[in-house]
């Protein structure tokens, strides 16, 4: 990956904004601009250089995981970054509007040279992660092939009786066993009525026959994170499950193929939900129909009816329509796909078929 070019394209954004540096403060844009992983570091970037400052905790793995100047500040971080802004005679200076707390924020105030200005920035960085280089699509895919094994596995062990938090659990250790750092967020796992909370939190309640079970998972591997959902069922499904499941089914690949460079970001949500309003479903199709994937699991473009985002060759997003009726359950199947030239590559290698156990 190269680094030193991510950092000249930032920089080559400070002077169309009439800015002479920028401070970057959240960890996965440090990471991004300059490979440090550590959990404490901060980022002066200007037209003519990059400087990591982090603590004496991090002084030697800086060293070796990035590129650029380091400084290692003996006492609060930003304190020091200032200083050397002041000694740079930096005056303009940017900072992540949507990433620094109110405190962080006036640490920068009460430390600027008098003179000097602060100015918020929004998405400067993150402009930049919407398009994966293909180092990072092959972390991605990486990702996703460990949690595509972790569920082939823990799908085999899956019973009547087996609580949601049993489950999840034994996804997480596969996960971590087949090579991930961590998952990439709280996998869910919800069975029976359960299942129609979106993003409900495994509880202990046991998994029984004729019951739905729905499974959003992910693994963190190398920092790139995946994602994706995929629905079991105990025992033999009602016929109105099946006629969900491939209501649901065909909206997730209409709207895959939609997917490919210069579409708006809302026409594939759209696409999703034209298809369920033909089965009556649409009104029970609560979210957007995906998000970029990355450093974070959620990340620019959104997929969603009021984005304005349009698709690029290299973005990485979910495609993860879904329907919930309280008092029966939900349905949702979800692929990470990376935008091509030509469409639309399914990272998401598994079989998208109710899996009957």
């Amino acid at each position: 990956m190269d680094l030193r070019k991510r950092c000249k394209q930032l920089a080559s954004m400070l002077a169309p904004n009439k800015l002479d540096a920028l401070v970057v403060t959240s960890a996965p844009n440090v990471r991004y601009l300059s490979g440090f992983t550590g959990d404490n570091g901060a980022l002066l970037v200007s037209a003519g250089s990059t400087t990591l400052f982090t603590d004496p905790r991090y002084e030697i793995q800086a060293a070796g995981e990035t590129g650029c100047k380091v400084i290692v500040a003996r006492g609060p971080l930003l304190e020091r970054l200032m200083a050397e802004a002041r000694r740079k005679r930096l005056r303009r200076l940017g900072f992540e509007r949507d990433r620094i707390s109110y405190r962080e924020f006036q640490t920068l105030d009460e430390n600027r040279a008098p003179g000097a200005r602060l100015d918020p920035v929004v998405g400067a960085v993150e402009q930049l992660r919407c398009l994966k280089d293909p180092g990072e699509v092959a972390l991605i895919r990486h990702s996703m092939q460990i949690a595509v094994r972790a569920f082939e596995q823990a799908a085999g062990c899956v019973r009547s009786g087996m609580t949601e938090a049993d489950l999840a659990a034994e996804l997480d250790h596969r996960m971590r066993t087949g090579g991930a750092e961590a998952s990439s967020f709280e996998t869910i796992v919800a069975a029976g009525r359960r299942s129609a909370l979106p993003h409900a939190r495994p509880s202990r309640a046991p998994i029984k026959e004729g019951q739905l079970v729905l499974i959003d998972m992910g693994a963190l591997a190398d920092g790139y994170a995946s994602d994706m959902t995929r629905m079991l069922h105990l025992g033999e499904p009602s016929r109105k499950v099946r006629q969900m499941y491939a209501a649901v089914l065909e909206a997730q690949m209409a709207a895959i193929e939609a997917v490919r460079p210069g579409v708006p970001a809302a026409t594939v949500d759209r696409v999703a939900r034209r298809t369920l309003r033909r089965y009556g479903f649409d009104r029970l199709f609560v979210h957007s129909t995906g998000h970029g994937v990355g450093l974070e699991i959620h990340e620019g473009p959104r997929l969603g009816r009021t984005s304005q985002d349009t698709l690029e060759t290299g973005m990485v997003v979910t495609i993860e329509p879904g329907v919930y009726l309280a008092g029966f359950g939900g349905i949702r199947i979800e692929d990470t796909v990376v935008v091509t030239s030509n469409g639309a590559e399914v990272l998401t290698q598994l079989s998208k078929q109710l899996r009957i156990l």
